[in-house]
């Protein structure tokens, strides 16, 4: 989620297909000038655009719509609960990951919404490998930033890739990161940035191996809770 550096480690997270976490990846420039990104080594394969990645970025395989398919469900059921736009969602994971569940960034990010560990740790995901944890904990924390920054969908996106903190150093405003930027361009430029209906969220704290972690529920608890957002 935080700005990372072009490195061949980090390409990886533009895969749009599952590799194990040790899979060597390859990349090298075509006749064309564009950036492939492939698990073996260059060769004259043909290669396939990638949706709505950086421009000029290809891989070995293609990208199928089942691919984006099998997490919709989930992305819909979250996105709901937390009254954003599915679009919304679906965008960030695209950016983020390319929809590949075991990507991980050279900062630590992981998963389909790249969690940092501590974020992971703080929204009670244990395996942010797997897709429904892991989009809860990302969905809940874009959430969050939604609400910290007064539902200004370009804030929660420029904090969600570079930090709170950044955005709090320059005045409440995108960072100058072109990172940071370009980022906020393409997600805003491939889905509307409106927020859907909120509802009532409610915060329940649970003990986990003596730890309090946070969980999200759009559904009253029976035991103690606190009103986090209303219709």
């Amino acid at each position: 989620m935080y700005p990372k550096l072009l490195t061949v480690a980090a390409l990886g997270c533009w895969m749009a297909w599952p590799l194990p976490a040790e899979a060597q990846i390859y990349a090298w420039r075509d006749a064309g000038g564009n950036l492939v990104l492939s698990d073996r080594p260059a060769s004259s394969s043909r290669t396939y655009s990638v949706p709505a990645a950086a421009a000029h970025i290809r891989t070995t395989r293609p990208v199928t719509e089942s691919t984006v398919d099998q997490y919709d469900g989930l992305i819909r059921t979250h996105a709901d609960a937390h009254g954003l736009s599915p679009d919304l969602v679906r965008a960030i994971i695209q950016i983020e990951s390319a929809f590949n569940p075991r990507a991980v960034s050279p900062k630590g990010a992981m998963g389909l919404m790249q969690l940092m560990p501590a974020t992971a740790s703080e929204l009670g995901v244990l395996n942010p490998f797997d897709p429904a944890e892991n989009i809860r904990g990302g969905v809940t924390y874009f959430r969050r930033l939604l609400d910290r920054y007064d539902q200004k969908v370009e804030l929660a996106l420029a904090a969600y890739n570079a930090g709170p903190g950044a955005v709090d150093r320059y005045g409440h405003q995108v960072p100058p990161y072109r990172e940071t930027r370009n980022y906020v361009r393409k997600i805003v430029s491939v889905t509307p940035i409106s927020i859907g209906p909120r509802r009532t969220i409610y915060k329940i704290v649970e003990l986990i191996d003596g730890r309090e972690v946070p969980r999200y529920s759009d559904r009253k608890p029976a035991g103690s809770y606190k009103v986090v957002t209303r219709r």
